[in-house]
């Protein structure tokens, strides 16, 4: 097992192995606009997990899985884990229940592999205090493992992405960089631990720090960048966003790995994608970075959390990002 690339059974790895949004959204357009019973948060401005009212409480629901973005098993069972449980912490939420979803090639890797994979996902359940309870498994020809994830969250007390009002700063909760690491490690097996401990740190405390605060709109950055989500919240909120790229976080590495090509083609999707809406002077480099598909990524806030930078403001007019 010491010697095994989980990385080299798959084509992609994390989440920059997503379908690009452009894409996405088009696949579901026709989806959108569902009414029925208690819904709070559907498909409409594509949130990180759907909500409905039971009673007193909303009860929010996800599902996130994607082929190996590092080579060891259990780190990646736990990068996977934490990447799901971020959907729930993203609205404001607390996960209580999880099932594991796996794809394996059976007759390529051994069962044993798949072990370590499942373990590390039940170590940041049991982390989380979410109990991981079975699942669902197929033969496939990739390695794939993610988790279905049910949770709660008080209805008035929700973060959702169509709810940034103007004139607020603009706080981001891990740094940025862990796709051109994985990329990297991807092409070369250099390990990277600064990329594995922020992608398995859980997001609940910046979550809990949030709410706390009154902040009411937040997602997490993950496939599509982080200029990818903040369009889609200033899309979904009718409201500008001016980020001060000098202000981003970004971990040790990540600047030189770019500089060394290692940039995934899902980063690439994603500045193409939002780049019409998009004003900035800076170079491509710079952009890339901001665009660069994150696996398990931290909070994005409108608002402010104890201990997480400042990166920028939302601004009344037109959707759109100006980047200084």
């Amino acid at each position: 097992m010491d010697a095994l690339r989980l990385t080299q059974y798959a084509h992609g790895g994390g989440c920059a192995c997503k379908i690009p949004p452009g894409e996405l959204e088009d696949a579901v357009r026709d989806l959108t606009g569902q009414s029925v019973g208690e819904v709070l948060v559907g498909l409409d401005d594509g949130d990180d997990a759907a909500a409905v009212r039971v009673g007193s409480l909303a009860v929010l629901s996800t599902a996130d899985f994607f082929t190996p973005v590092v080579d060891d098993p259990y780190d990646f069972g736990r990068i996977a884990a934490a990447n799901a449980l971020s959907d729930i912490y993203a609205m404001g939420g607390r996960p209580v229940v999880a099932l594991n979803l796996v794809g394996w090639p059976r007759d390529v890797l051994p069962m044993s592999v798949l072990t370590e994979v499942l373990r590390g996902g039940l170590a940041i359940g049991t982390e989380a205090g979410c109990p991981v309870l079975g699942g669902h498994s197929i033969d496939d020809p990739e390695p794939k493992f993610g988790m279905a994830v049910t949770g709660v969250a008080d209805p008035d007390a929700l973060l959702r992405n169509d709810a940034a009002v103007p004139g607020m700063p603009i706080s981001l909760t891990k740094p940025l960089g862990v796709g051109v690491l994985n990329n990297r490690h991807k092409s070369t097996g250099e390990v990277f631990p600064q990329a594995i401990a922020s992608m398995t740190t859980l997001n609940a405390d910046a979550a809990s720090a949030a709410v706390a605060a009154g902040v009411r709109a937040a997602t997490d950055v993950t496939g599509f960048g982080l200029l990818g989500h903040l369009w889609k919240m200033c899309r979904a909120s009718g409201v500008g966003a001016v980020i001060d790229a000098s202000a981003v976080p970004y971990l040790e590495g990540a600047r030189s790995s770019l500089a060394e090509g290692f940039v995934s083609g899902g980063t690439r999707r994603n500045l193409e994608w939002v780049a019409p809406h998009v004003d900035s002077s800076l170079g491509e480099d710079e952009l890339l970075l901001l665009a660069d598909a994150q696996t398990s990524g931290g909070l994005l806030v409108v608002g402010e959390v104890p201990g997480a930078p400042v990166i920028g403001e939302t601004v009344a007019g037109a959707p759109g990002i100006r980047v200084k």
